[in-house]
This record gives C-alpha cells, sequence and structure tokens, in this order.
C-alpha cells in the first residue's frame, strides 16, 4: 500500500474529496448542502470550484444522511462547529 502523498491523484478527484470532507466536517456547509444541495454546489462552482455536472449529480443523489451519520462518527476535534445555534449572552 503505497504511503500518503505518494499517490498521484487527479484534480479533479482531489476537488471531490476535499468537498465530501467539508460535508463531513463543516456543520454549516452540511446544512446548507442539505437544505438546498443542487444550490449550494452549483455556488461553489460559480467561485471556480470545478465540479462536472456528474458529479453534481452524484453527489446530489448520494444518500443524505450519510454525512450526518458519518460527522456524528467523527471525534468532535476533529469538526467545524457552526456557532450559528449558540446561545449568545450579553
Amino acid at each position: 500500500m503505497p504511503l500518503l502523498g505518494r499517490e498521484r491523484w487527479s484534480p479533479v478527484q482531489r476537488i471531490v474529496e476535499i468537498l465530501i470532507g467539508r460535508l463531513i466536517t463543516d456543520e454549516e456547509f452540511r446544512r446548507a448542502f442539505l437544505r438546498d444541495p443542487e444550490r449550494t454546489l452549483l455556488e461553489l462552482a460559480d467561485r471556480g470550484l470545478e465540479l462536472s455536472r456528474t458529479e453534481i449529480t452524484a453527489l446530489v443523489n448520494t444518500d443524505r444522511s450519510l454525512w450526518a451519520r458519518t460527522a456524528g462518527e467523527l471525534d468532535p476535534r476533529l469538526q467545524k462547529a457552526s456557532l450559528n445555534d449558540q446561545v449568545r449572552v450579553s
């Protein structure tokens, strides 16, 4: 098995991996994606993220519960928590 960093990955594959990682570790991004997955991905594409229509369709068609289930299994120290739900103290 090759060591990490020694395998050759296509830039597109790397973008998909980063996006999946963000879906699992970034609570706000995951919520936006679950509310409107296609819009969220198209907005990223508008900002320069190179996703093909096939990749967008594949991500949109992935079982939506997978992202939250996987995030729930991940050590919280590896997640970017949303502060939008926190109670503000004046």
